[in-house]
């Protein structure tokens, strides 16, 4: 697979997985600090009524919800940044997909941050806690997750359009496909 790949489409695979490795360290090494500095001293009050680091082993999804189904959620991760490295893959070099690539990589590390906790703890380590409005205790994976899932969901309604999606799927747009028409009735017309 990697023959056929351009030098610049092989860059971007190389800096999106350094990228993705460096968002993970993040999160595991703040995670680690967490689970030493907090769960022995209990919370860090940073804001006095509004956001403190506290420690919480958290055995199910947002919320608590669906608790001591780990096999389920390290699947979902698995299938996810498969998923996301597929897209990747496919993703054209322009410059327009920039900020779809710093999608993928931000939302494969908050999958693998969050599958390596349940893989290595059978919890996830959550530790962000906004208390004025007693918001779900989070993590730095959790951020990569939701802020890359509001980044896209903005480009895809004021960003992009539905031909950037079709030229990643490897279709023509209706332009190319027109453009490639006229290309072909102009050849005909010359012999």
């Amino acid at each position: 697979m990697m023959k056929n790949m351009t030098r610049e489409k092989k860059n971007s695979l190389i800096v999106g997985a350094v990228c993705l490795l460096l968002l993970l360290i993040l999160d595991q090494l703040t995670k680690l600090w967490a689970s030493h500095a907090l769960r022995k001293n209990g919370p860090i009050e940073l804001l006095s009524g509004i956001f403190e680091l506290h420690y919480l082993q958290n055995e199910g999804a947002a919320f608590g919800i669906m608790e001591n189904k780990q096999w389920l959620f390290v699947l979902f991760a698995l299938l996810i940044t498969i998923f996301v490295l597929l897209y990747y893959i496919r993703m054209p070099m322009h410059l327009r997909y920039r900020p779809l690539r710093i999608i993928c990589v931000a939302l494969a590390a908050g999958a693998l941050g969050n599958m390596i906790d349940r893989i290595w703890h059978h919890y996830v380590i959550d530790f962000l806690y906004f208390t004025l409005i007693d918001f779900p205790i989070f993590n730095v994976a959790d951020i990569y997750v939701c802020v890359s899932t509001a980044v896209f969901l903005l480009l895809i309604l004021f960003y992009y359009k539905e031909e950037d999606f079709a030229r990643i799927q490897g279709k023509r747009t209706r332009q190319e496909y027109l453009n490639e028409l006229k290309d072909k009735i102009e050849e005909s017309q010359t012999r």
